[in-house]
């Protein structure tokens, strides 16, 4: 007969022995678990009936619920059996040892929570600096609204998403670098335009390479995302402003050096999409 009928069938037996099925949900574990623990020698039932079948007396019972106390405790079952079984063993030892590792498990919960806590906070704003903190960091030209703007463009993106990443570990200190490192490239940039380099020379296509590692700290720039930005910064009258601030033509200039790197790497800018 299948061990179904023995977890759910009634069986005749010594008043007050529970079936397999009984116990099991009496102490609230599956029968599969007692089925083990009997296999395993660490609480099995005192009787059985004629046809074979378990039944746990309430001796049997006590045993098994230390059993599941200790398990859920985080014991293992060797462990709860040299608890259970050893008279010399060190019980209060050995849950001293326990509660340090829950304690440890729940320091790291924590720390994990709070690291969660701060990736929503990233994912719905962005860098996790107050305004002042932003003005400091990027700027008294900066508006603390445009990462909001940006949100609402580009919230459903992968790119935001692994923007939301950097900025939920950056530190203020760590976006000043960021900030210094863009603001170098901007002078770079202007220098070169100064000094007549022309797309496609070798030192624009070097400040070309320089603005997609620099980029890189908000999230993996590809060469032909790096051509759609160069179209924004000409196009977008925030951006051409920007550039255009550092050195009047600086946008335009930019953006075709952009396209002939693009070129030498076999890339058409005129077709080039985000991706």
């Amino acid at each position: 007969m299948p061990e179904a009928t023995e977890a759910c069938g009634p069986i005749g037996g010594p008043t007050g022995a529970l079936t397999v099925g009984q116990a099991a949900r009496r102490l609230g574990v599956t029968v599969r678990a007692l089925h083990h623990w009997d296999e395993i020698g660490l609480a099995s039932p005192s009787l059985r009936t004629a046809a074979g079948y378990r039944l746990y007396t309430t001796g049997d019972l006590e045993r098994l619920h230390r059993v599941v106390v200790y398990r859920e405790l985080g014991l293992g079952l060797d462990r709860i059996r040299a608890v259970l079984d050893d008279a010399s063993a060190d019980v209060p030892g050995a849950l001293r040892a326990q509660r340090a590792q829950v304690a440890e498990r729940v320091d790291r919960l924590q720390r994990l929570g709070a690291g969660l806590d701060r990736m929503i906070d990233a994912h719905e704003r962005g860098p996790l600096l107050t305004a002042e903190q932003q003005t400091a960091v990027f700027g008294p030209e900066w508006n603390p609204d445009w990462t909001a703007e940006a949100r609402r463009r580009y919230g459903d993106t992968t790119q935001w998403q692994q923007y939301a990443e950097r900025a939920a570990t950056r530190s203020p200190e760590e976006w000043r670098a960021v900030a210094d490192a863009v603001a170098g490239l901007d002078r770079a940039l202007g220098d070169a335009m100064d000094a007549g380099v022309e797309p496609g020379d070798p030192a624009a296509n070097d400040l070309v390479e320089r603005h997609r590692e620099v980029f890189a700290s908000y999230f993996p720039l590809t060469r032909e995302m790096q051509v759609c930005l160069g179209r924004t910064y000409e196009s977008d009258p925030g951006f051409a402003a920007h550039y255009d601030g550092v050195r009047p033509g600086l946008a335009a200039w930019f953006r075709r050096a952009v396209d002939a790197s693009a070129r030498a790497h076999g890339i058409d800018p005129d077709t080039a999409s985000w991706r």
